[in-house]
């Protein structure tokens, strides 16, 4: 087995988290190498990323670089910002995935980071202190915010080991965020904690939503698995059906596969609502597994 197939089956095994820590840490050393670069040869900072990558406040430059909604979120220029991010991501990615699946992950980091892009560019054209002020917006933690938020409002009572030593439920850590992004607006990041409160607030009512059996983001699910079907290899093989009795395809008027999925959720409902009540410690190894199967 070659290298690159080993590599291959590696970044397969990541989790989607682990894949977006991957994807972050990749864009900044292209940004990095190439800034450093263009200094040696020209003794001169190139804008360029900065100008194209980052999420600008003014609706006018907005307006001939739309992407940058989606680009800013995953550029970093300081290495500094960027470790802060991926531990970050790590940790809180990890603990949302007890809870979700990896489509989850991607709607709530994508959708977070939109949303939260949104209230930066409203913001600094609304608020008079921030109306003549120019600004950009750059950095994942916006998007990891949503997915933080996400899992509190899923399990508020979940405990985060910090250390091994300290066990905080999530909803405090949340609390402690939100309370430091509002009191850090009137200095130096107003911008950028605007951005974080319009992501923890969407990663908190999407999920609320998803509690209630609403998935907001299901028309991107579909579109996406759309997409992902063109660049699937075809198959060759004919399939051929052979029509059952009823009695064997269905079961209390539920195909076998959709009686299994109902099974599935309700168990998960039960462990997710026990884990609210007494704390992710209090599940047995066979739930904790259990649910860890569940959100791959």
């Amino acid at each position: 087995m070659s290298s690159l197939d080993n590599i291959k089956i590696k970044l397969t095994n990541f989790s989607i988290s682990e894949k977006y820590i991957i994807i972050n840490c990749a864009v900044f050393a292209i940004i990095a190498i190439v800034n450093a670069l263009y200094f040696l040869f020209a003794d001169n900072h190139l804008r360029f990323f900065q100008d194209f990558f980052a999420l600008p406040a003014d609706i006018g430059v907005l307006i001939t670089r739309p992407w940058t909604l989606f680009t800013y979120f995953f550029t970093h220029f300081s290495f500094r910002h960027l470790f802060s991010n991926i531990i970050a991501l790590f940790f809180f990615g990890r603990i949302f995935l007890i809870f979700y699946n990896s489509k989850q992950f991607l709607k709530h980091y994508i959708f977070g980071g939109l949303f939260a892009g949104l209230i930066f560019i409203i913001s600094y054209n609304l608020f008079p202190a921030l109306i003549e002020k120019k600004a950009i917006l750059v950095g994942a933690s916006a998007s990891i915010f949503s997915v933080l938020f996400g899992a509190t409002a899923t399990s508020p009572y979940y405990n985060f080991n910090l250390l091994g030593i300290f066990k905080i439920p999530l909803w405090v850590i949340s609390s402690l965020y939100t309370l430091l992004f509002i009191s850090s607006l009137p200095y130096a990041n107003s911008g950028g904690e605007l951005a974080h409160l319009g992501g923890a607030f969407f990663g908190y009512f999407y999920a609320l939503e998803l509690k209630k059996g609403k998935d907001i983001g299901s028309g991107f699910e579909r579109m996406m698995d759309t997409i992902a079907s063109w660049f699937k290899p075809k198959s060759n093989l004919k399939t051929v059906h052979r029509r059952q009795g009823r009695s064997k395809t269905k079961m209390a008027g539920k195909t076998k596969q959709e009686f299994d999925t109902y099974n599935k959720q309700k168990k998960i409902d039960l462990i997710l609502d026990k884990i609210s009540k007494s704390g992710y410690e209090s599940l047995t190894a066979e739930e904790k597994e259990f649910l860890f199967r569940a959100g791959k």
